[in-house]
């Protein structure tokens, strides 16, 4: 089939995510067909290759088409694809699930599995409510969720989720939560300086603690960056005084680790940095190296053992699963993901290329559309104002993050900018002459769309 078939054929049956469908009659809009990926390179059906700057939506850890994935996927294929997780069990599984217990070496004990980030939110939501029924607090039935989060696109993830353009239109079907402010350190709520900062925006959420907390289940963030939101970064400190408001209030701390989860912070997870352990942990992406979908929503002894019981009439049962609940083919990726990881002394091995990240992104900063430029491990973020002084950012309408996105392709990389900011979340096998070559991609995009006349 050639190329004008195939696209007209995915314009004809094919409602694609995050876009709006009429947009794609501009000839600039059409998706491009990806033929093969190696490494961070995707090529497309004419040849064309571009440096992967987003991980395929932040999943791709590993670069694309791995051999040792590849070949696990053969080899549990010729075994068992799949086999119903309810009265059975598999080897992939129960390897997977003790590995990771021991690698986060803590009292995160059980593994809830499903597949994908939504899910596992869902999850930690339903299972959190139920703990606080199990141990005779009904009456907490409320979640404090922060400003510019997103969680996930089912409608419980949805409800906790603060982004007013990807979810007020479905606000009459959403669960009632308490909105806290959002820990924007380049723009802050309370006024701070990011030099400066000593977390003065936590007491928006101990404001409502204090006045709420006979009421809610507990608190749901993204630590250390909001993703979604335009990659917003706040400080691992933010989290430890979280946790001790937790702790104070008796509700629990939920953890959405669904992009920051498997070293994109530097670490396992991201709460490491804040010396803390939350009392659920939601994870997805990167779990399979960006291979299969699977997610895990990962809780203490406390948590689970509330549920533990003879449970004659089912109450304490935990009620929630899916068709392809722990799927034994994501399973033995997700297993081999870790084992690579581990060989891989991932935590050193991604040392020197973040420090080569935060070198390149020098070059932004003096550019006159540029207002603030963010790292957290292996995640950067540059957000673009129309004027550094005021900080005013650019309308919707400007499309300012297309144009660049265009310009990228041109130059050979995808960059998908999110609102104003250009980020990038490479996979980790990227070199340091490979982020030089991404970033001076990404400044010369910048300076095309925005031209830097001082």
């Amino acid at each position: 089939m050639d190329k004008k078939q195939l696209i007209d054929d995915d314009l004809k049956y094919i409602w694609r995510p995050f876009t709006q469908m009429k947009s794609l009659e501009d000839a600039s809009n059409r998706p491009i067909i990806i033929k093969r990926g190696k490494g961070i390179y995707l090529e497309d059906i004419d040849g064309n290759k571009y440096i992967d700057a987003v991980s395929s939506w932040w999943v791709n850890t590993l670069g694309h088409s791995n051999p040792r994935i590849n070949k696990v996927i053969y080899k549990q294929a010729k075994k068992i694809e799949h086999v119903i997780f309810a009265g059975f069990t598999h080897e992939p599984v129960i390897k997977f699930s003790k590995k990771l217990v021991e690698m986060m070496n803590n009292n995160l004990k059980h593994v809830f599995f499903s597949d994908n980030g939504s899910t596992a939110v869902e999850v930690a939501l339903k299972m959190a409510y139920q703990y606080q029924v199990l141990k005779g607090h009904s009456e907490k039935r409320k979640f404090i969720a922060l400003k510019n989060s997103y969680h996930g696109d089912t409608l419980g993830a949805v409800s906790v989720g603060g982004i007013d353009m990807y979810h007020k239109v479905y606000k009459p079907l959403l669960f009632e939560i308490i909105q806290a402010e959002s820990p924007y350190c380049y723009r802050c709520p309370v006024g701070c300086a990011k030099e400066t900062c000593n977390i003065d925006c936590l007491s928006s959420v101990e404001n409502i603690l204090k006045e709420h907390s006979k009421n809610i289940a507990g608190i749901i963030i993204e630590p250390l960056v909001q993703a979604a939101g335009g990659m917003i970064m706040y400080k691992a400190e933010y989290i430890t005084k979280l946790r001790k408001l937790c702790d104070k209030y008796n509700i629990l701390l939920i953890d959405d680790e669904v992009a920051m989860g498997f070293y994109r912070t530097g670490k396992l997870f991201a709460y490491e940095h804040a010396g803390v352990v939350p009392d659920i942990v939601c994870a997805a992406k990167g779990i399979t190296a960006g291979y299969m979908p699977l997610s895990v929503t990962i809780t203490t002894d406390e948590i689970f053992n509330a549920f533990y019981d003879e449970d004659k009439d089912g109450y304490k049962t935990f009620y929630h699963g899916h068709s392809y609940t722990a799927y034994p083919l994501a399973l033995a990726v997700a297993l081999e993901n870790l084992k690579i990881l581990q060989e891989m002394n991932i935590e050193e091995y991604l040392k020197p290329k973040i420090n080569k990240f935060s070198e390149q992104l020098e070059k932004f900063k003096k550019h006159k559309n540029v207002g603030d430029v963010r790292q957290t491990g292996m995640i950067c973020a540059v957000e673009l104002v129309k004027d550094k002084n005021t900080k005013e950012p650019f309308s919707y309408e400007d499309g300012i993050g297309k144009k660049i996105y265009l310009e990228g392709l041109k130059l050979g990389a995808i960059l998908r900018p999110m609102w104003n900011c250009i980020y990038f979340i490479t996979p980790y096998i990227i070199t340091e002459n490979e982020i030089e070559k991404l970033t001076g991609i990404a400044f010369q995009a910048l300076n095309k769309v925005l031209p830097d006349k001082e």
